[in-house]
């Protein structure tokens, strides 16, 4: 990480948002590991119906309940909830109404599918809902059920409008407990135990939407957190070769020499191979150069940012545990 770190321990609520395509799934279900990590229990819930948690760990699709999936690193539990809007609805209509019957019954008749078309921020409502109570639940003992939650949340486009609870009910209700249930919720998700977190590639595009995102999140009035640069791949060479290769002062020839004298080509394919190489390093060159720009961009946003490497092997189970301790030792920030 490269930039101050932010005292996150009042947070309960971890939001992670990211443009298609970042790793937003895995940086969350990473982050979930992390924060267990040490002997404290964790909630990872997904909305968006895709049971990318449960590829991520190798499990079969998820039902709408809240189950164990994973050990920490050094003890500590990861449980993994699968947000289902209908059967949201029906424990919402059961909590305030005590309607679930009827519930059911309506849902058979594609009203609940009605309903959440024709106002979708009601769909928001219900799943934002479903995570807020499960940061606040207590146990019997007075305590937390949870030590914290993190939610993998839709992309970065679409999260102020996501977490805006109490904006996208205001055509909805005015009084009752729609309109209370979004301001309990409200009251969750724009105070100091909840923080909105991004996950973003040194791309001209996911940066520039993240920034965006930024801006747009703080302007609503709501809890900004930090960046995740995902997939940051190593540079090769040293700063003085990457210099001379983007600045065309690249020597094939000496190169060529080099690799004959190395034994690595002969005399008769040395210049073709050194031709060959001269070009990835001047396109390994330009992109690690396009990298540092957008890290610069990145930090006019003045949140802290943790990179995470690109895995040689790709995300899997040994993967994610790896990510998990990059973060775990960032403890400042996550």
């Amino acid at each position: 990480m490269d930039s101050p770190d932010t005292d996150w321990g009042d947070v309960r609520l971890h939001v992670v948002t990211g443009k298609g395509g970042t790793g937003k799934t895995t940086v969350a279900a990473a982050l979930a590991l992390a924060l267990a990590a040490g002997g404290r229990k964790v909630l990872l819930v997904e909305v968006e119906g895709r049971q990318g948690i449960a590829q991520i760990f190798d499990l079969p699709p998820l039902p709408y309940e809240e189950r164990k999936i994973a050990v920490a690193p050094s003890g500590g539990d990861v449980y993994a909830l699968a947000i289902d809007p209908e059967e949201a609805m029906l424990e919402y209509m059961e909590m305030f109404y005590g309607m679930r019957r009827a519930g059911r019954a309506l849902t058979k008749m594609g009203i609940v599918d009605f309903a959440t078309t024709v106002a979708p921020g009601f769909r928001d409502v219900l799943v934002t809902g479903k995570t807020t109570e499960a940061v606040r639940r207590r146990g019997k003992n007075g305590r937390r059920v949870y030590d914290a939650v993190v939610l993998d949340a839709p992309p970065t486009g679409r999260i102020t409008r996501f977490l805006n609870v109490t904006q996208e009910v205001a055509g909805l209700a005015k009084v009752g407990p729609i309109k209370n249930h979004s301001d309990l919720v409200n009251g969750v998700v724009k105070s100091r135990e909840t923080m909105v977190h991004f996950v973003t590639l040194l791309e001209e595009m996911p940066v520039q939407e993240t920034l965006d995102g930024v801006a747009e999140l703080r302007s609503a009035g709501l809890p900004a957190g930090c960046v995740f640069i995902n997939m940051v791949r190593e540079s090769l060479l040293p700063q003085a070769a990457l210099d001379m290769a983007v600045k065309g002062r690249f020597d094939v020839g000496e190169l060529a020499l080099g690799l004959k004298a190395a034994g690595l080509a002969d005399t008769s394919d040395a210049a073709a191979m050194a031709e060959a190489l001269a070009e990835e390093v001047v396109e390994h060159a330009r992109r690690t150069e396009l990298e540092h720009s957008e890290r610069e961009s990145l930090a006019e946003a003045g949140l802290p940012r943790v990179e995470l490497p690109l895995l040689a092997d790709g995300v899997d189970l040994a993967g994610l545990y790896e990510l998990a301790e990059i973060l775990r030792t960032h403890r400042g920030a996550v």
